[in-house]
């Protein structure tokens, strides 16, 4: 029997008992309509042949149930149809978990890593500079968390220049050694 020039309803009736030569024609017949349907909804070649091929795993596995009233090529329109439609729903609820995710969720993996090292590290900073003498703490904490110059902040305590020089030194030399066991990056953070 020459399958390609049977017509869809033999094909369907030898389908349905199982003939997997019937369901070579159907798959020769309508591959290249079905595809050109899904590759001009859904504008990717990839994910239309992969929903072409669904089309056709599906009518295979239900070859003994179906009930085929429309014809063979309008059912595998609106099956392809389907197909399109879902595959674009998934899309879009795909991108949209996407852009949910983005704003509401912490970071992962090695940044929620690099965020903890961040906190940890300026929780050991603002110890060490507490523990640091007065005048000390006083005028890094107005240099390096205010942001002020240091003719401001003689300004501000009514101290020299120099003074001023000397304690932001001196704090930032006993930092310095108090992070020297610490590794390089973990030193990025001093001001």
């Amino acid at each position: 029997m020459n399958y390609d020039c049977q017509s869809d309803t033999l094909l369907l009736e030898l389908l349905k008992k199982g003939d997997d030569k019937a369901f070579t024609a159907m798959y020769n017949r309508y591959w290249d309509r079905l595809l050109f349907i899904a590759g001009i909804k859904f504008r990717d070649l990839a994910i239309a042949e992969e929903m072409v091929q669904d089309v056709f795993l599906d009518l295979w596995k239900r070859r003994e149930e179906l009930d085929i009233t429309t014809g063979l090529e309008p059912y595998l329109a609106v099956s392809i149809k389907y197909k399109v439609i879902n595959a674009q729903a998934k899309l879009k609820r795909a991108m949209e978990y996407q852009q949910y995710a983005v704003h509401h969720n912490p970071p992962q993996g090695s940044d929620t890593e690099e965020w903890l090292r961040f906190k940890e590290l300026k929780h050991k900073l603002s110890r060490l500079v507490s523990a640091l003498p007065e005048k000390c703490r006083i005028t890094y904490q107005l240099s390096r968390e205010e942001g002020l110059s240091q003719n401001e902040i003689a300004a501000r305590l009514n101290v020299s220049k120099k003074a001023v020089e000397a304690n932001l030194s001196r704090a930032l030399k006993s930092l310095r050694k108090a992070f020297n066991q610490l590794t390089a990056s973990m030193l990025t953070i001093l001001p």
